[in-house]
Parts: structure tokens; C-alpha cells; sequence
């Protein structure tokens, strides 16, 4: 079995994730010479993404390729270690980390998340992952029902869950992605309450949840705007990430007349929660 892949060099490797996002990227890695490897989930996505990148980076150097799964998988292991943001410590399953004893739904210990690198960003390696796992920790999850829009591996939903939410679900149109992140909701037995379901948030309303996350590109959370906004339950929170800190006050707008809570910037990326929200905002 081979992996599509597509390496960038020549230019910023953050705005090129935020670009390449819309075709179902499986996962990055650095290359040693400079730029990145971006994996994909079939060549079609793979050479759209290379034209997207094209036209955004005309100087770029693109080169796709083949890669040997087995190939992928050595260098997966040598590349990755686990992360930690707050009490989440989040590890590919070859790690130390993923062996230890573990805490699981505990009031405020620490909490180990195994989560498989080789489908969707969400490992907890990229920064927009980061800010909305440090989110979720400013809110007591105590009883709410949260919802992970775009869930990718599934990271967050699981978080969410063991942070102590009463249910969690993660969504997306993406089956691989749905694929992944069920075979990662096993990998973490204490998140028993999390359900994973492929939906297409432009064909499907969504039932109002008290914690919304959307860790999306900046350019798809404005034209969902309204879709998000109906999705928070009255007096509940709505995380928002992958925005780039030129799309900030764009964001913004789209959800006005509600004022940020809590902002956090990283490396030019946003993260941005809502909290008390009212029906009036929506």
C-alpha cells in the first residue's frame, strides 16, 4: 500500500496546511531539507491540493510522490511524540505515555489521550488542535453535551469526554475521517461516551449543543456562521479555531453582536470561545 503525497517547499507551511485542509489531508510531516510532506487519503486529493497551492504560491516547489506505507509508518514513529496542553497529554499509541497507567475521567488529575497519527491533523501536534484543547479546559464540561464540528481523528470529541462532558459527539462529511476516529474512541476506553457520525452540516441540522467546537479554516467558519451559531444551546460555548490571524476581525463579524470571552493567539493562529451564548446572537 502507498500514500499520496504532496512536498512543499518555498513557502509558509502553516498558510499551506489552512489551504490544502478543504482536501482531506491524512497527515504532515517536516522534511529534513525544508518544507513539508502533506499526506493524502487518494491522488485526486492530492493533485487538487497541489493546484490550490499553486495558484496560492506560484514560486513554490511542489513535488508529489508515492510513499511505502511501511516507509510512512518508521518515519510516523520518529517524528512524533506526545504533546501536552494543560492537563492533556495527547500521544501517538508508541509511546511511553500510552502505555502508562491512566487517570481517565478523574476531577483534575491528568488525562492521556492515544490518538494514531496516520488519518486527520487532529494529533494535538498542530497549533490549532493546541488552542482548543487549551479551551476546553477553561470550562466545566460537568453534565454538557458537546459537539466536535469537523471532527478529523477525533481528538477534541475524546478530550471533551474526558474532561467530563455527559456526552460528546464529533461530525463530519469526511467517512475516513469517521473511519479514524472510531478506531482512536477504542484506543481510549474511559471516553465511552462519544459517538462519531458522518454528516454534512450543509444537508443536516444539528441538534443544540452546550459546547460547540469547530476547528475549521477561517474562510469555512464564516460561511458557516449561521449554522454554528444555531448550533449552541442557549447559555453554552462555541469554540473556534484554524483562523488565521489576518481572518481574525473577518471572524468576528460574522458572529456579531457576541464578544469574545477568550482569545489566544499562537504562531499566527487564533483561537477564539464564545461563552453565555443567547439565542438573541444567532
Amino acid at each position: 500500500m502507498t500514500y499520496p503525497a504532496l512536498d512543499v517547499s518555498g513557502a509558509d507551511a502553516d498558510l499551506v496546511l489552512a489551504i490544502v485542509d478543504d482536501f482531506s489531508p491524512s497527515a504532515v510531516e517536516d522534511l529534513p531539507s525544508g518544507g513539508i510532506s502533506i499526506f493524502f487519503t487518494s491522488v485526486a486529493k492530492r493533485d487538487a491540493a497541489q493546484e490550490a497551492v499553486a495558484a496560492a504560491f506560484p514560486s513554490a516547489t511542489l513535488t508529489p510522490r508515492l510513499v511505502d506505507d511501511e516507509d510512512w509508518a518508521r518515519r510516523s514513529q520518529q517524528a512524533l511524540t506526545a504533546v501536552t496542553v494543560g492537563r492533556l497529554t495527547v500521544t501517538p499509541p508508541w509511546c511511553d505515555e500510552a502505555t502508562a497507567p491512566r487517570a481517565g475521567r478523574t476531577p483534575d488529575g491528568p488525562i492521556t489521550i492515544v490518538i494514531t497519527p496516520s488519518m486527520g491533523f487532529g494529533t494535538g501536534h498542530h497549533v490549532t488542535t493546541r488552542l482548543c484543547l487549551a479551551a476546553l479546559q477553561t470550562l466545566d464540561l460537568s453534565d454538557a453535551r458537546v459537539l466536535d464540528v469537523g471532527t478529523g481523528s477525533g481528538v477534541l470529541a475524546i478530550a471533551a469526554a474526558l474532561l467530563g462532558a455527559r456526552s460528546s459527539l464529533g461530525i463530519d462529511f469526511d467517512e475516513d475521517a469517521i473511519t479514524s476516529a472510531r478506531e482512536n474512541m477504542d484506543a481510549n476506553p474511559d471516553a465511552s461516551n462519544v459517538t462519531f457520525q458522518t454528516i454534512d452540516v450543509r444537508d443536516a441540522p444539528l441538534v443544540p449543543a452546550d459546547v460547540v467546537l469547530a476547528n475549521l479554516t477561517g474562510g469555512t467558519i464564516v460561511q458557516s456562521a449561521g449554522m454554528l451559531k444555531s448550533a449552541v444551546a442557549a447559555g453554552g460555548s462555541l469554540i473556534l479555531s484554524g483562523v488565521q490571524e489576518h481572518e481574525e476581525d473577518e471572524v468576528l463579524a460574522a458572529f456579531a453582536p457576541a464578544t469574545p470571552s477568550w482569545v489566544r493567539k499562537d504562531l499566527g493562529w487564533v483561537g477564539i470561545m464564545f461563552n453565555d451564548w443567547t439565542r438573541t446572537q444567532v
